[in-house]
């Protein structure tokens, strides 16, 4: 057996574990009884384990030596030397965690995630607290397996964003910041949008068979994939042909349903797109969470908050529900959906002031890893923040600290990843325009599939083969650059508040 081979097959299993832990985990968050808590940790906890010992094994280490020395002798931009520089990476990175820690960190981050969807239900930070505390105390710990680098926030950024740093992060949210936040000045000093048309009752099966007729005709392969309800809408890829994706219905406030379902859908086309001879292996990723989280805002914003998108949809929702937008012209509700007004909430926030909802978590990580904030001051810091940043002050816990999963789960460093989404969406919309210049009319006639198309082509096939900054490069000829968005920004929203393009 030649060692890529030897490689190949000791890597799939450690993929297939990967996989069946995370098939246990989307089941904690959709079906498994409140009771199966402490189950469900330990058999993540174990498999989490189990994982990462076949995967750090001298059995391993051996081949992807062999490997490297031997060479794939097909060029350094083959599937197979992308292959075995992702795995060295990997491989280089998990050596240095123990696979004790591996299993205590699933165990911790299992029972925090139960505690936060109780604290979350009862608006009780307190009680999500000391389980808070105790995942903070795993991420340094993590860390410190690490070299000391510039920043140790680094390293956590790292696991979701590879080779991108803290410091360039810090570097787009300062071009990003004083240009979103001057929009939103300019656009809420304008006569605010009536929206009070999506603040009405909407029955949940309707939009939800609304929902899912759009997200089949973007796409959705549904024998390849399904849809389920949790606390928190997100996408599980269990390879290729398991790729489920969940969402929920909030009252009176029924298109978050739709969106936040097009959104997971834009993840899922992006795992169900990867080509299928990455399956069992590193590549079998995709190249980021910055470019995954491109994918989604790419289709919930520019394709599903679009004008031409809703000249071909509107007619559908206006059938499916009557009473409620019957005399609502479809000017009327494009400017309704795209309204600009600071909220409380980061999944249901406008494209103008989303980011900001992100610079503050990202700021508040940072903080927690380096231990100049303290766990016990978030609720307080939060709601200080959200006043300096978007002028609105959460009540609740639950419309502040505990409104997402993200901590609960260990996903630091998770959060910049959505802005880097948004910048990159807007590179590749126009990318995409300079490749198909009838693109608006394509979609105003609902023909999806040279979008999907396109972007299976130029980013989901590839999984992880290159990096978020070179996949970028190749399909736009820029590295990740901000200005487009911002230009998108605001090229979409002045028209959308009666505003000159020049001010």
């Amino acid at each position: 057996m030649n060692p890529l081979t030897r490689l190949n097959t000791l890597i799939n299993e450690v993929v297939d574990l990967q996989h069946a832990a995370s098939l246990l985990e989307w089941d904690e968050q959709v079906y498994m009884p409140p009771g199966g808590a402490s189950t469900h940790g330990d058999m993540v906890a174990t498999i989490r384990k189990i994982a990462h010992e076949k995967f750090t094994s001298d059995a391993v280490g051996r081949a992807l030596e062999d490997a490297r020395r031997n060479g794939t002798s097909d060029g350094d931009e083959s599937d197979n030397e992308k292959l075995v520089a992702v795995t060295a990476h990997e491989y280089d990175k998990a050596l240095r965690v123990p696979a004790d820690f591996v299993a205590e960190q699933a165990q911790a981050v299992s029972a925090a995630q139960h505690a936060w969807a109780a604290a979350r239900r009862q608006s009780d930070f307190g009680a999500f607290q000391p389980h808070l505390d105790q995942v903070v105390a795993l991420k340094r710990r993590y860390v410190g397996f690490f070299p000391p680098g510039v920043h140790p926030y680094d390293v956590l950024l790292d696991d979701f964003e590879p080779s991108m740093t803290t410091a360039e992060v810090h570097e787009l949210f300062g071009v990003l910041r004083p240009r979103q936040v001057a929009l939103i000045r300019e656009l809420t000093a304008r006569p605010q949008v009536d929206d009070g048309f999506l603040h009405q009752s909407y029955a949940e099966a309707g939009m939800t068979e609304f929902a899912r007729n759009v997200v089949t005709a973007i796409g959705f392969d549904w024998t390849r994939g399904r849809q389920d309800r949790s606390v928190h809408p997100f996408a599980t890829g269990i390879g290729p042909n398991d790729v489920r994706i969940t969402t929920r219905f909030v009252e009176r406030e029924p298109l978050s349903l739709l969106f936040g379902l097009i959104h997971e859908t834009g993840h899922a086309l992006y795992e169900q797109g990867i080509a299928p001879a990455f399956a069992r292996s590193l590549l079998g990723n995709a190249a980021s969470l910055g470019v995954h989280e491109s994918q989604s805002r790419l289709w919930e914003n520019l394709v599903g908050r679009s004008r031409p998108f809703w000249d071909f949809f509107y007619p559908a929702l206006q059938q499916q529900f009557p009473s409620q937008l019957g005399d609502v012209s479809l000017d009327h509700f494009y400017r309704g959906i795209n309204k600009v007004n600071p909220t409380l909430i980061r999944v249901e926030s406008d494209e103008a002031t989303y980011n900001l909802h992100i610079m503050l978590r990202v700021e508040m990580e940072i903080g927690l890893l380096d231990g100049t904030i303290r766990v016990e001051d978030l609720p307080e810091l939060w709601r200080s923040r959200m006043q300096e940043y978007l002028g609105v002050v959460p009540a609740t816990d639950a419309t502040g600290v505990l409104q997402d999963i993200h901590w609960s789960i260990g996903a630091f460093g998770y959060f910049a990843t959505y802005t880097l989404g948004n910048v990159i969406s807007a590179q590749l919309w126009a990318s995409y325009l300079g490749a198909h210049p009838d693109r608006d009319d394509q979609i105003r006639r609902g023909d999806f599939a040279p979008l999907l198309d396109w972007l299976r082509t130029n980013i989901h096939q590839h999984g992880r083969k290159y990096k978020a900054q070179e996949i970028v490069q190749r399909v736009t000829g820029s590295r990740i650059d901000p200005q487009p968005y911002l230009e998108y920004l605001e090229r979409k929203y002045r028209p959308i508040y009666g505003i000159d393009r020049a001010g």
